[in-house]
C-alpha cells in the first residue's frame, strides 16, 4: 500500500495523540510508622508530635509489649475513647494495631486462645479509632502437615475476619514465620472467604531469593491490605524498589510503615530520613519508561 503525505500525517498525528493521552503513572502510597521498636518509650502526644515532624502521617500501635501509648486489651473505655480522641484532632492517622497472635498452634487450646484475643484487638481497634490489626500465620511444625497448618490458619482467619466484620475492622494477615511466605500466604487465601482478611506485606528478603520477589506478589497481589511494614535503615537485600514500581502499578494506595530496631541517636531525624528514602523510592519509580 502507497503511503501518500497524508496518510502518513495522520497515522503519526493518531500515535502522537495515544501516546500523549496514555495515562501517566501516579503515585498513591504514603509513609507512616509501627511503632515497634522505636515508638516504645514515646506516649501518645510525643508519638503524634514526632510522626507529625516526620511527615509520618499514619501510625500503627504496637500491642501486647506494655509501650508508652498504654493502648492494650486492659485498656478502659475512658481512655480508649480519649486516644481515638487525640487522634482524630492531629494529622496523624491512627491505622490500627500490631498484635503477636499467631494461628500455628498445634495445642487446640492456645489456638482457640489466639482466636478470641484476636477478636478482642478488633473491639479493641474499632474503639481506639483504628481500621484493623495484624496478625501473624506463623510456623510449620515438623510432626504437622503443611496443608493441615496452612487449613488451620485459613479456618481461623474466616472465623476472625467474620468477628471482625461487625466492627468494620480488616484483620491483616503479615506474611511473618515460616508459614509466611508469600507463596504459602497464596495457599492459605484460596481457602479465606472473609473479604477483610488481607495479607500484610512484610518486606522479607526470603521472598526475593532467586530474584521471584515479582513472581510471588503476583500472587498474592489482589488481597493486599492498606499497609506494610518496610526495613529501610541499613542496605539490604531486599528489592524496595521493584516493590514500589510494583505497587505503583498495581494503583495500591497504602502505607509503607517503617519498623525499625536499631540504635540511633535521633529517632526523629532518622525518620525524616527514611521518609527521604522512601520519595527517592517513589521518584524513581515514576520515571520509569
Amino acid at each position: 500500500m502507497k503511503l501518500t503525505r497524508r496518510s502518513f500525517l495522520t497515522r503519526t498525528g493518531v500515535a502522537a495523540f495515544a501516546l500523549s493521552a496514555s495515562p501517566q503513572r501516579v503515585s498513591k502510597m504514603k509513609f507512616g510508622l509501627t511503632t515497634y521498636q522505636w515508638g516504645f518509650d514515646w506516649d501518645i502526644p510525643t508519638l503524634i508530635a514526632n510522626c507529625t515532624r516526620a511527615q509520618a502521617f499514619a501510625v500503627e500501635l504496637r500491642v501486647s509489649l506494655k509501650y508508652a501509648h498504654g493502648v492494650e486489651l486492659d485498656t478502659s473505655e475512658a481512655k480508649r475513647r480519649e486516644v481515638k480522641k487525640r487522634f482524630s484532632a492531629s494529622p496523624v492517622r491512627l491505622l490500627g494495631l500490631a498484635t503477636s497472635e499467631r494461628f500455628d498452634a498445634t495445642d487446640p487450646g492456645k489456638l482457640n486462645a489466639a482466636i478470641e484475643s484476636a477478636k478482642a484487638y478488633a473491639k479493641l481497634s474499632y474503639d481506639v479509632g483504628g481500621s484493623g490489626f495484624r496478625v501473624f500465620p506463623n510456623d510449620f511444625h515438623i510432626e504437622v502437615p503443611h496443608e493441615k497448618t496452612i487449613a488451620q490458619i485459613a479456618k481461623a482467619l474466616d472465623d476472625v475476619g467474620k468477628f471482625a466484620a461487625d466492627f468494620g475492622q480488616q484483620v491483616r494477615l503479615e506474611n511473618h514465620g515460616s508459614a509466611g511466605r508469600l507463596t504459602t500466604l497464596a495457599k492459605i487465601f484460596e481457602q479465606v472467604t472473609q473479604p477483610n482478611v488481607r495479607v500484610k506485606l512484610n518486606s522479607d528478603p526470603h521472598d526475593a531469593e532467586g530474584g521471584e520477589f515479582a513472581r510471588n506478589f503476583a500472587l498474592v497481589k489482589d488481597r493486599l491490605g492498606y499497609d506494610l511494614h518496610c526495613h529501610m535503615l541499613n542496605p539490604s537485600s531486599f528489592p524496595y524498589q521493584l516493590q514500589a514500581d510494583l505497587l505503583i502499578d498495581l494503583g495500591w494506595d497504602g502505607w509503607w510503615l517503617v519498623e525499625q530496631g536499631e540504635k540511633v541517636p535521633d529517632r526523629v531525624q532518622a525518620m525524616i530520613e527514611l521518609h527521604q528514602q522512601f520519595d527517592k523510592l517513589v521518584a524513581t519509580s515514576l520515571k520509569r519508561a
